[in-house]
């Protein structure tokens, strides 16, 4: 799995540089002045870039991010990027109370979200990271549904479904009576937000009897439990547990379409395919750690990162608008009503620059 493997290079990498602290700990206690004093430790040949770097935010962006600095610091072991996961929401929450320099979201930053960074003097800087494809799960042991069209999505998560549509029947006549159990993001994470607004027509307008968790991961465990479940998540995390699962094919107005990294790119997975953020505060940007941490995530020569976790990089027609921005500090969203439905990301951004 790719995440997991990650995971376990991380650790490996952890564990190694414990033991080069250790040795050189050992090193620098046996080297002293004749009067007892130690002496400086020698420094080292320079290895790039140093700081600390504060991330936190959605868990759909936590696997890119997640590369990004596991690569990133290999490359500058003087740099420390900390990841958080406190979901879209929770992460601009902190972000901008000026706990955080960057936050991810797989969604705009909402008006009132960004009025709140106004009211605290947080200016950010808006950039796109990569596409995604959000992806309708079921049990593998479903066998009657392998697609379902936005109208029947809608009549299942609209606030009106609460209590009323809890049978797969009641979806469709030719569906067994099966219990339907529905397991989805909590309302802080942005795949919450898009998903609603994308399906149901309206940000947040959800019904609110379904086992929801700001944690991917709880989702996976319940709908691969559940016979009759049904949830949504990002691409990625299918891909990490796709044995485990089955991808419904969603039908948009063009036919029955599965989300792959093909579909995703090209747009004809529709209306779930949306784009991927990172939010830089201005005022971090002159820590050298944050804004090489941040053109390293838009470099072009990264994209394979993307790739790896299971999202789609940004175009490359778009990599210099995104570089641009980054480079002349363009504060601000081009996301003006913080919805993402619908729109190419090369027009808004062209507007602005």
């Amino acid at each position: 799995m790719l995440l997991s493997q990650r995971l376990l290079r991380t650790a490996y990498s952890l564990t190694a540089l414990s033991l080069l602290i250790g040795l050189a700990a050992c090193n620098s206690s046996d080297t002293a002045t004749e009067d007892g004093d130690d002496m400086a430790a020698v420094d080292s040949p320079d290895s790039g870039v140093t700081g600390d770097v504060l991330v936190d935010g959605s868990s759909t962006v936590f696997p890119i991010s997640e590369a990004m600095a596991e690569e990133f610091m290999a490359e500058n072991p003087d740099a420390r990027v900390t990841v958080g996961v406190s979901g879209s929401g929770g992460g601009f929450s902190k972000f901008c109370a000026g706990e955080t320099d960057i936050s991810n979201a797989s969604r705009p930053i909402k008006p009132e979200e960004a009025e709140i960074c106004a009211e605290n003097g947080i200016e950010f800087v808006e950039l796109p990271i990569a596409f995604d494809g959000l992806s309708v799960i079921t049990n593998p042991e479903n066998d009657w549904a392998e697609c379902l069209t936005v109208d029947e999505l809608k009549m299942i998560w609209e606030p009106d479904a609460q209590g009323a549509i809890t049978n797969w029947n009641q979806v469709r006549d030719e569906f067994p009576d099966a219990p339907l159990g529905l397991y989805g993001p909590g309302t802080d994470s942005g795949t919450f937000d898009y998903f609603t607004e994308a399906i149901v027509g309206e940000d947040g307008a959800s019904r609110g009897d379904f086992t929801s968790s700001e944690d991917d991961n709880v989702i996976v465990q319940g709908v691969a439990n559940d016979q009759g479940g049904l949830g949504y998540l990002g691409y990625a995390y299918y891909i990490e547990n796709e044995d485990r699962l089955k991808l419904m094919a969603i039908d948009g107005g063009n036919g029955c379409i599965q989300p792959s990294q093909e579909t995703i790119a090209d747009g004809t997975y529709q209306p779930l395919s949306r784009p991927e953020f990172f939010y830089v505060k201005v005022d971090s940007l002159s820590n050298p750690a944050v804004r090489a941490f941040a053109e390293f995530q838009i470099d072009p020569d990264n994209a394979n990162l993307v790739n790896e976790t299971g999202y789609v990089p940004i175009p490359a027609d778009l990599a210099p608008l995104a570089q641009e921005r980054l480079d002349n500090e363009i504060a601000g969203t081009v996301f003006p009503d913080g919805s993402a439905v619908g729109v190419k990301l090369a027009d808004l951004f062209e507007a602005q620059q």
